[in-house]
């Protein structure tokens, strides 16, 4: 019995063996493609940032000294966060209760999942024009308030461009998170939902002890998603209203935009580390949350 254990032993480490090249020989071109045309690019960018214009002499911090001084990148970057303060918390919770709502209508639900995945099939040329046709001084927004008696709003020459930004983000990314969150839900078991019911929990009691801590994954992956989504924006806000819009609207995208027009590397450099920096901290620190909840959910 001795020698059959060692012999399947030795058989099971051969077949790891074969599987761990077999998936670094598919997944070699792949990582070979993301590090020429991702990380050695990003290095470069990081050596830049202590570097001249040029990328020849070493300045030391003093790009990152400009940027941090500088109030266009604070304006940038405090409009940018407050963008993802508020629309990544609201994408979320609008997709996640659009995927309870459609999954709940059952085989009606699929008809209204499918009209909103249409904004995705929408090309940004046409968002631009119903952008405009919708928030212009004298557009459908202010013509219907005008016939309401209220007074109009300049919705893109005043802060009210931030929410309209707001809007637009949600209308277009709802319907993509929807489906990942349908995603989510298809993998929890119906068997306990048959067993809460049995025990007589209610909807609001079912949601929070099944389907909340079942959509951990989900969470982790759609909030990823959402926030590299949020930063595609840029094209509808800089298509509208160029690349000097109103200052509740003006994000980082518009400032590396107008840094690159004028040729500032060693200003864009920094603020891209810098950008990349907090971003991994956030996903990081993110990613802990959900683990550690999960691990608290399934002790009890």
């Amino acid at each position: 019995m001795r020698s059959n254990f060692i012999s399947r032993n030795r058989n099971k480490k051969a077949t790891d063996a074969q599987q761990r090249r077999a998936a670094a020989l598919l997944l070699g071109p792949s990582l070979a493609g993301v590090a020429v045309f991702c990380l050695i690019p990003f290095a470069e960018v990081v050596r830049r940032s202590f570097t001249d214009a040029l990328g020849r002499r070493f300045v030391g911090l003093a790009n990152y000294k400009t940027v941090v001084s500088n109030s266009a990148f604070r304006t940038a970057a405090a409009n940018s966060a407050r963008f993802l303060c508020v629309c990544i918390p609201a994408l979320l919770a609008l997709s996640l209760a659009m995927a309870l709502l459609t999954r709940a209508a059952g085989r009606r639900g699929r008809l209204f999942s499918a009209s909103f995945l249409l904004p995705l099939a929408v090309p940004v040329a046409s968002i631009v024009l119903l952008w405009k046709v919708l928030f212009a001084q004298r557009g459908l927004a202010n013509t219907v308030l005008a016939a309401l008696g209220a007074r109009q709003v300049d919705f893109m020459g005043t802060g009210a461009a931030f929410w309209v930004l707001v809007a637009t983000y949600l209308w277009k990314n709802s319907g993509y998170d929807m489906v990942l969150w349908a995603a989510g839900l298809d993998r929890i078991s119906r068997s306990q939902y048959e067993a809460a019911a049995v025990d007589g929990a209610n909807a609001w009691q079912t949601f929070w002890a099944i389907t909340w801590p079942g959509l951990g994954p989900t969470l982790a992956l759609t909030a990823l998603l959402s926030l590299i989504n949020s930063f595609k924006v840029f094209r509808e806000a800089y298509l509208v209203a160029g690349a000097y819009p109103h200052e509740s609207m003006y994000l980082l995208q518009h400032l590396f935009n107008n840094w690159f027009l004028d040729l500032e590397l060693g200003r864009i450099t920094a603020a891209a580390v810098l950008v990349v920096g907090a971003m991994l901290t956030g996903a990081a620190v993110f990613l802990a949350v959900v683990r550690r909840l999960r691990r608290g959910e399934k002790k009890c």
